[in-house]
Protein backbone atom coordinates (compact mmCIF):
# COMPACT_ATOMS: atom_id res chain seq x y z
CA UNK A 1 0.00 0.00 0.00
CA UNK A 2 0.79 3.59 -0.88
CA UNK A 3 0.44 5.86 1.41
CA UNK A 4 0.96 9.85 0.19
CA UNK A 5 0.61 12.81 2.23
CA UNK A 6 -1.48 15.70 0.39
CA UNK A 7 -0.66 19.31 2.43
CA UNK A 8 -2.71 21.77 3.04
CA UNK A 9 -4.48 23.58 0.25
CA UNK A 10 -2.99 21.42 -2.65
CA UNK A 11 -4.69 18.37 -4.26
CA UNK A 12 -3.51 14.85 -5.82
CA UNK A 13 -5.15 12.98 -8.74
CA UNK A 14 -4.51 9.10 -9.05
CA UNK A 15 -5.96 5.93 -10.62
CA UNK A 16 -7.73 4.07 -8.19
CA UNK A 17 -8.88 0.39 -9.71
CA UNK A 18 -11.96 -1.52 -9.17
CA UNK A 19 -11.15 -3.49 -6.13
CA UNK A 20 -8.35 -1.07 -4.26
CA UNK A 21 -9.21 0.53 -1.46
CA UNK A 22 -8.29 4.50 -0.36
CA UNK A 23 -8.41 5.57 3.10
CA UNK A 24 -8.35 9.11 3.76
CA UNK A 25 -7.09 10.10 6.61
CA UNK A 26 -7.32 14.02 8.87
CA UNK A 27 -3.59 13.49 10.59
CA UNK A 28 -4.26 17.13 12.33
CA UNK A 29 -7.92 16.75 12.88
CA UNK A 30 -9.13 19.77 11.05
CA UNK A 31 -8.78 19.12 7.01
CA UNK A 32 -11.48 18.41 4.73
CA UNK A 33 -11.05 16.35 2.11
CA UNK A 34 -12.76 17.27 -1.44
CA UNK A 35 -12.97 13.90 -2.95
CA UNK A 36 -13.94 13.22 -6.77
CA UNK A 37 -14.25 10.23 -9.13
CA UNK A 38 -14.24 9.72 -12.62
CA UNK A 39 -14.26 6.54 -14.95
CA UNK A 40 -10.61 6.60 -16.32
CA UNK A 41 -12.33 4.90 -19.92
CA UNK A 42 -14.66 8.36 -20.16
CA UNK A 43 -14.37 10.72 -17.87
CA UNK A 44 -17.94 12.77 -18.62
CA UNK A 45 -18.78 9.69 -16.20
CA UNK A 46 -18.45 11.21 -12.46
CA UNK A 47 -19.35 11.45 -8.97
CA UNK A 48 -23.29 12.30 -8.55
CA UNK A 49 -24.00 13.90 -5.38
CA UNK A 50 -27.46 14.00 -6.76
CA UNK A 51 -28.13 10.40 -7.88
CA UNK A 52 -25.99 9.36 -4.70
CA UNK A 53 -28.46 10.95 -1.74
CA UNK A 54 -31.26 10.00 -4.09
CA UNK A 55 -30.56 6.43 -3.82
CA UNK A 56 -29.30 6.72 -0.55
CA UNK A 57 -32.13 8.44 0.59
CA UNK A 58 -30.30 10.76 3.06
CA UNK A 59 -28.14 12.82 2.75
CA UNK A 60 -25.93 10.93 6.04
CA UNK A 61 -23.55 8.78 3.96
CA UNK A 62 -21.43 6.40 6.18
CA UNK A 63 -20.22 2.74 6.29
CA UNK A 64 -22.61 0.52 3.79
CA UNK A 65 -23.35 3.81 1.41
CA UNK A 66 -22.47 3.61 -1.90
CA UNK A 67 -21.57 7.10 -3.94
CA UNK A 68 -23.25 6.77 -7.58
CA UNK A 69 -22.33 8.66 -10.86
CA UNK A 70 -24.00 10.44 -12.80
CA UNK A 71 -25.06 7.53 -15.00
CA UNK A 72 -26.32 5.83 -12.05
CA UNK A 73 -23.42 3.47 -11.53
CA UNK A 74 -22.00 2.56 -8.54
CA UNK A 75 -18.09 4.30 -7.93
CA UNK A 76 -17.58 3.77 -4.32
CA UNK A 77 -18.22 2.29 -1.46
CA UNK A 78 -17.32 3.50 2.31
CA UNK A 79 -16.63 0.54 4.08
CA UNK A 80 -15.41 2.13 7.15
CA UNK A 81 -15.84 5.57 8.56
CA UNK A 82 -14.52 6.48 12.35
CA UNK A 83 -16.17 10.01 11.99
CA UNK A 84 -19.41 9.83 10.64
CA UNK A 85 -19.71 13.14 9.33
CA UNK A 86 -19.31 14.04 5.32
CA UNK A 87 -20.95 16.12 3.08
CA UNK A 88 -22.25 15.86 -0.51
CA UNK A 89 -24.35 19.38 -0.81
CA UNK A 90 -21.50 22.18 -0.93
CA UNK A 91 -19.66 22.74 -3.93
CA UNK A 92 -15.57 23.04 -3.89
CA UNK A 93 -14.84 26.47 -2.53
CA UNK A 94 -13.08 28.64 -5.19
CA UNK A 95 -11.91 32.41 -5.86
CA UNK A 96 -15.65 33.18 -6.28
CA UNK A 97 -16.65 31.87 -3.10
CA UNK A 98 -14.09 33.65 -0.87
CA UNK A 99 -15.22 37.09 -2.96
CA UNK A 100 -18.98 36.10 -2.48
CA UNK A 101 -18.35 35.18 1.62
CA UNK A 102 -15.95 37.40 2.17
CA UNK A 103 -15.34 40.09 0.00
CA UNK A 104 -12.84 42.18 2.54
CA UNK A 105 -10.70 39.22 2.73
CA UNK A 106 -7.64 37.65 0.79
CA UNK A 107 -8.98 35.14 -1.73
CA UNK A 108 -7.32 32.01 -2.62
CA UNK A 109 -7.88 29.57 -5.65
CA UNK A 110 -9.69 26.81 -2.77
CA UNK A 111 -10.45 23.41 -3.42
CA UNK A 112 -11.56 24.05 -6.93
CA UNK A 113 -8.44 25.37 -7.86
CA UNK A 114 -6.65 22.66 -6.66
CA UNK A 115 -8.84 19.68 -7.88
CA UNK A 116 -8.61 21.36 -11.24
CA UNK A 117 -4.60 21.59 -11.14
CA UNK A 118 -4.72 18.12 -10.43
CA UNK A 119 -7.39 16.67 -12.61
CA UNK A 120 -5.87 18.33 -16.06
CA UNK A 121 -3.43 15.75 -16.62
CA UNK A 122 -6.31 13.33 -16.77
CA UNK A 123 -8.15 15.21 -19.27
CA UNK A 124 -10.55 17.21 -16.74
CA UNK A 125 -11.28 20.66 -17.31
CA UNK A 126 -12.51 23.10 -14.68
CA UNK A 127 -16.28 22.96 -15.62
CA UNK A 128 -15.90 19.10 -15.46
CA UNK A 129 -16.04 19.31 -11.28
CA UNK A 130 -18.94 18.65 -9.96
CA UNK A 131 -19.87 18.67 -6.35
CA UNK A 132 -17.28 16.43 -4.14
CA UNK A 133 -17.67 13.97 -1.65
CA UNK A 134 -16.56 16.36 1.28
CA UNK A 135 -14.84 14.02 3.67
CA UNK A 136 -15.08 15.06 7.53
CA UNK A 137 -17.01 18.29 6.68
CA UNK A 138 -20.15 18.90 9.10
CA UNK A 139 -22.71 20.71 6.87
CA UNK A 140 -26.24 20.18 9.30
CA UNK A 141 -29.24 21.16 7.72
CA UNK A 142 -31.69 23.50 9.80
CA UNK A 143 -35.16 22.46 10.35
CA UNK A 144 -35.84 25.64 7.98
CA UNK A 145 -33.81 24.36 5.59
CA UNK A 146 -30.70 26.41 6.29
CA UNK A 147 -27.35 25.05 5.95
CA UNK A 148 -24.42 25.98 7.92
CA UNK A 149 -20.64 24.56 7.98
CA UNK A 150 -19.42 23.27 11.71
CA UNK A 151 -16.74 21.95 13.34
CA UNK A 152 -17.10 18.31 13.50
Amino acid sequence: MTAQLIPPRSGVAFRLDEGQTLTVTDIEGVQVADLLAYNSVDVREVISSGRTVDYAETIRLTVGSILYSNRSRPMLSIIEDTVGIHDFLLTPCSEATFRHFYPDQPVHRGCFGNLADALAPYGIEPDMIPIAFNVFMNVPVGIDGRIRVEPR
